[in-house]
């Protein structure tokens, strides 16, 4: 499709020539050779235009030019050398421009620029801060092009400004403004020079040399803006003319892009095959008018033959040719030999075409007079929306957004969404192309769904997301590619050099979307090379350019590893620019991995459709639903980047919490034995059945039983209560393995497990191990709950009798022991409990310790005796819990009396114990209580031990005056003797002597 709807004729039958033209607001002024103007009324959507009014003789001679000045509402008119204004709409009284001698050409430049007023003339009574603000002024620069000078007249809010005048080295023969402050002149069809308003000086524009190869194709893009129309220039004149912000200046053939420094702007030029004669410019379309014979006549236009000597000769329009370029790509868009319709009547060679001199806007209807015939032609662009759409559906993404950037929103309403659809297509193509970086910049950019992105990878990295090349651009909301018949050719024509003439027939009728997509981007065939030739397909690249875009789709499948590597760095990069901004989104609505992982919904419940339906907004515009999977889709991608380019800090991605797939990427975990980076995965999504299976499976191939079972032990002991269940399932296997190793799963302090559960579970193993733990409970954790240690002294009673019946005499001893030592010294179990336990068995010491317990003392020691006739123990016992003054006072006679009055039938000898008990603990004897009980034969010598006793229990006193019998010294602080029976104190060295002295008075 063309850029331009067929030309319609809306004036015919012209009797004047005219020689120029303006359009202001519904008016078209026509400015005749013979000086008259004629005015017409523009009717929106009609065929034909109205005249309005014809001035006769405006002028006495051509009118050369027209332009306006809305300031001052007058048409500017170049005439006789001459620039004369005339008010509209009257156009009097006219008012010449006396320094405007020897005009050749002027340019009206308008803009709104703030303007400080002069000190003098600010109200004096205005605060300074207002007087000091810049006030929005009109801004009108008249630029005429003199003999040799050049003059400018200004108008702010159409007060008239001082003139200006500078000579320059040449006549300015053609004038165009860039800017406020810049225009170009044209001297001659050769010589320009870029003239700055600011100092009033003109610079040479210099130009490359001329390139010899024609219709390079460049790329450049530039912003475009403005309104225009055409006139009919009466003579030759240097072809320039504002494309946005720079100037096309055409010379010797080649069309250059100047910027305001005078320098080129862009790095390639326009190759015409002849210097034309005119060139206009309506957004975003560069119009140029060549001479007959100089544009060959295209193929679908007129069919060649060779000739007699074979080879087939070249031919040409006949006629004036307008030729319609891109400004965007510099590619040919529409060309259009005159006559413009077909059905018009043949056109002669002589026929004489002119464009409409440009003004100042550069915006469509453009107009184009022709002679013989007398008649006005309108040029008018087809909708934004169809070109664009055109380009989309071409491929050629990146043109359609230039061509959108040249846009407004009064010219196409829905131009953000356009946009939006268009730059993730061009992403796409981009991504296609090898431009990574520059895709994914554009899909941060756009926040686009992260499963899309995603798609675009191999599924290796996008799981069931991976979507097949040709259906990116439908999944992206692009149109899918149409199979013409140039298409087939083109495709069968590629297979034929790979492949035999059968097979190459077989897919030129299969082809793929994809291999649609990547001909049409090319331009080989297909809907792109169909408009290369002619249509908005012009913006793509030919030539030469060609082999280098197939050179580039060649290389676009990402099956190279080195592409593929740079392909997932860049993912890598997009996901780690959209993981924390998810997951900041999430926790402002309390919704962590830490917590919420392992309770969401998982990934793989959600179809695809659902996925690729998430939509392509900010991140605080999406719904909680739509930011967890999100979420999921992100970190699910970014472990599987990491698997494959950088496996080595793939375990700190796994050991924090994450929003990951766990399904998508198990399998790649196990297949690369990344086991450790498994279980982390496991474990941050609460999936503990599946780490403990992997643990156990993996403790198969380990020997040393450290190896083999610390990882699952460790697993273990950090889990909590409420997985306390799995905890059981999977101890089993370790306690069946190694129960001493087994066992340090109940010890670990980094959690706490129900104890009375752990206990029931560790029983029902082995009473063994719940004693063993119940043991850790009181001595370690410094458990004080009774029920633990009633439990503890049951379990200990009944593995005493259990290996008594089993006649494990060891490990009897070893548990009664336990049992003794722990009914004697804890103080939280139920002695009554117990004892009642105890009664009916035979294990008398420990039913003597829970007597004991009891404040049953006496019958504890009848059992000592009685019972397990161990004196050292029942004496031992006495020992333990005598207290003078207290009830237990009396437990040595209690025990002496038990050894002299028996209460029970025994063929113990219990004197021999007594006496032992009376010669050790006689002051802890009441000496009446000890002499009733004793027998009467032992009486007497008892009754004489008992006076000893007393005459031994005597005391002395020495005071400082107390004398040594012996030596007659004060005895002092000496060490003394006393001596019996009447107890005399002596020095302790004069002891013996004193002795020997009484022994001799005694006899």
């Amino acid at each position: 499709m063309a850029p331009f709807t067929t030309p319609k004729v809306v004036l015919s039958g012209l009797k004047d020539k005219f020689d120029s033209l303006t359009v202001q607001a519904d008016r078209l002024y026509l400015g005749s050779s013979t000086g008259s103007l004629n005015v017409y009324s523009l009717n929106d959507g009609a065929d034909s235009i109205d005249l309005v009014e014809v001035k006769k003789n405006l002028t006495r001679r051509s009118i050369e030019q027209l332009g306006f000045i809305k300031d001052v509402n007058s048409l500017v008119v170049l005439s006789e050398a001459t620039i004369t204004l005339f008010p509209l709409p009257s156009f009097s009284p006219p008012t010449p421009l006396p320094k405007a001698k020897a005009a050749f050409s002027f340019a009206v430049h308008s803009s709104v620029q703030n303007v400080l007023l002069p000190t003098s003339t600010q109200p004096s009574g205005e605060p300074e801060f207002k007087r000091s603000q810049p006030i929005p002024t009109l801004v009108t620069q008249l630029l005429i092009g003199c003999r040799r000078r050049a003059v400018l007249y200004s108008w702010k809010d159409g007060e008239p400004q001082e003139v200006k005048e500078v000579p320059l080295p040449h006549s300015a023969r053609s004038i165009v403004f860039l800017d406020k402050d810049t225009a170009c002149f044209a001297y001659s069809p050769t010589e320009f020079a870029i003239f700055s308003i600011l100092t009033m000086s003109a610079l040479d524009i210099v130009t490359p040399l001329p390139v010899t190869s024609a219709g390079t194709a460049m790329n450049a893009l530039t912003g475009l803006t403005g309104y225009m129309t055409l006139g009919l220039g009466a003579k030759a004149k240097p072809a320039v003319v504002q494309v946005g912000d720079n100037l096309l200046i055409a010379k010797d053939g080649q069309g250059f892009f100047i910027g305001a420094d005078g320098k080129p702007s862009r790095s390639g030029t326009i190759e015409w095959p002849a210097t034309p004669e005119e060139i206009a410019f309506v957004k975003p379309y560069i119009f140029s008018l060549l001479p007959a014979g100089t544009v060959p006549i295209q193929t679908h236009q007129v069919d060649t033959s060779p000739t007699a000597t074979g080879q087939v000769q070249p031919s040409f329009n006949p006629t004036a040719v307008i030729q319609i370029r891109s400004s965007l790509s510099l590619q040919i868009s529409q060309t259009l030999p005159f006559p413009f319709n077909a059905s018009e009547a043949t056109a002669t060679q002589n026929a004489l075409v002119r464009l409409m001199t440009p003004s100042s806007s550069a915006k469509s209807p453009l107009y184009v007079i022709t002679t013989p015939g007398s008649s006005m032609w309108r040029f008018t662009m087809t909708p934004w929306s169809e070109q664009i759409d055109e380009l989309v559906l071409a491929g050629q993404y990146s043109d359609a957004l230039a061509l959108l950037d040249t846009l407004d929103e009064a010219s196409l309403p829905d131009k953000d969404q356009r946009r939006i659809r268009i730059r993730a297509l061009n992403a796409v193509s981009q991504f296609r192309a090898a431009k990574f970086d520059d895709a994914i910049d554009a899909f941060i950019d756009l926040d686009f769904n992260p499963a899309k992105v995603v798609a675009l990878y191999p599924e290796a990295v996008a799981g069931r997301l991976s979507v097949p090349h040709e259906r990116w651009i439908p999944l992206y909301g692009g149109p899918a590619p149409i199979a013409t018949e140039d298409d087939r050719a083109s495709t069968m024509s590629s297979h034929e050099s790979e492949k035999d003439k059968d097979k190459a027939s077989i897919h030129a009728h299969e082809r793929s979307p994809t291999e649609l997509f990547d001909n049409m981007a090319s331009g080989t065939g297909s809907v792109g090379g169909r408009l290369r030739r002619t249509g908005l397909g012009m913006f793509m690249a030919t030539g030469h350019k060609e082999s280098d875009t197939a050179s580039i789709i060649a290389k676009r499948k990402p099956t190279a590893q080195d592409d593929l590597n740079q392909s997932i760095e860049t993912l890598v990069r997009y996901l780690s620019d959209r993981r924390p901004k998810v997951r900041a989104a999430l926790e402002a609505i309390n919704v962590t991995p830490e917590s919420q992982s392992h309770l969401a919904s998982p990934l793989s419940e959600a179809s695809i459709e659902d996925l690729f339906a998430l939509p392509n907004a900010p991140l605080s515009a999406l719904t909680p639903e739509q930011l967890l999977r999100f979420a999921q889709i992100v970190d699910t991608a970014l472990y599987k980047s990491y698997l494959i380019i950088r496996p080595a800090l793939l375990g700190s991605l796994c050991r924090i919490a994450n929003w990951c797939e766990v399904s998508e990427v198990e399998e790649d975990l196990r297949t690369r034995k990344k086991y450790a980076e498994l279980r982390d995965l496991y474990n941050g999504k609460k999936m503990h059945a599946k780490a403990l299976d992997l643990l156990k499976e993996l403790s198969a191939n380990e020997e040393d039983m450290e190896d083999k079972l610390g990882p699952s032990i460790h697993y273990l002991q950090k889990l909590g209560p409420e997985y306390i269940d799995q905890v059981f399932n999977y101890s089993r296997w370790i306690f069946e393995t190694d129960r001493d190793m087994a066992f340090q799963i109940f010890t670990s302090e980094d959690v706490e497990l129900p104890r009375k559960a752990v206990a029931d579970y560790l029983e029902h193993i082995d009473p063994s191990l719940c004693s063993r733990y119940l043991e850790y409970l009181i001595s370690e954790r410094q458990e004080e709950t009774p029920a633990f240690h009633d439990r503890l002294a049951e379990l200990y009673l009944s593995m005493t009798l259990a290996a008594k019946r089993r006649g494990d005499e060891k490990s009897r001893k070893e548990t009664y022991e336990k049992l003794l030592n722990f009914i004697n010294t804890d103080d939280r179990f139920g002695i009554d409990r117990l004892f009642g336990y105890i009664s009916p068995t035979d294990l008398h010491e420990a039913r003597a310790i829970l007597l004991g317990r009891l404040g049953r003392h006496g019958q504890a020691l009848e059992t000592y005796v009685y019972r397990l006739q161990d004196f050292m123990k029942a004496e031992e016992y006495c020992k333990r819990i005598h207290k003078a003054g207290s009830e237990t006072a009396d437990v040595f006679l209690t025990l002496l009396r038990i050894y002299l009055r028996p209460t029970v039938q025994t063929t113990a000898d219990l004197l021999q114990p007594a006496l032992d008990l009376i010669s050790r603990h006689s002051p802890r004897l009441d000496t009446v209580e000890t002499l009733q009980l004793l027998p009467p034969f032992k009486a007497r010598n008892d009754q004489l031990a008992r006076r000893l006793m007393n005459l031994q229990s005597r005391r002395v006193k020495v005071t400082d005056s107390r004398i040594c019998p012996q030596c007659h010294k004060r005895l002092g602080n000496s060490v003394i003797a006393v001596h019996a029976p009447r107890g005399e104190v002596t020095h302790y060295q004069c002891r013996e002597l004193f002795a020997r002295r009484l022994l001799e008075l005694r006899r």
